[in-house]
């Protein structure tokens, strides 16, 4: 079964990406390398989340598109990227999400898959 792992950044790990950003991105890239190493990493992409502000469409009823600066949801946790892991069970997913040695959430999802 495929899962997303959905990351969010946080107030605590953008602090810790502005304190030591070498230090941060090597914890990171030695989980997702135990992901890989392990069969389990099928893709991700990390997003721009420093220097661009995202752009938000919203369509309501009426069918008028309306774009704002920004992101879709406000607050302390930002849309910073995601993973595709393939697990035997969302148990697994839940584990392989605990071991994030970052203080992001992470929100998992199953994938669809197409028939």
């Amino acid at each position: 079964m495929k899962y997303a792992l959905v990351i969010f950044e946080t107030d605590e790990s953008r602090r810790r990406i502005q304190a030591d950003r070498t230090a941060y991105r090597k914890e990171y890239e030695d989980w997702i390398g135990g992901l890989a190493a392990a069969g389990k990493l099928v893709g991700g992409e990390a997003l721009e989340t420093g220097h661009t502000a995202p752009a938000t469409v919203r369509t309501p009823a009426d069918g008028t598109p309306v774009v704002t600066d920004g992101p879709a949801h406000t607050g302390e946790e930002t849309l910073g990227g995601w993973f595709v892991v393939d697990v035997t069970d969302r148990a697994e997913a839940i584990e392989l999400a605990k071991s994030l040695p970052t203080p992001e959430t992470v929100e998992i999802r199953p994938v669809l898959e197409s028939a």
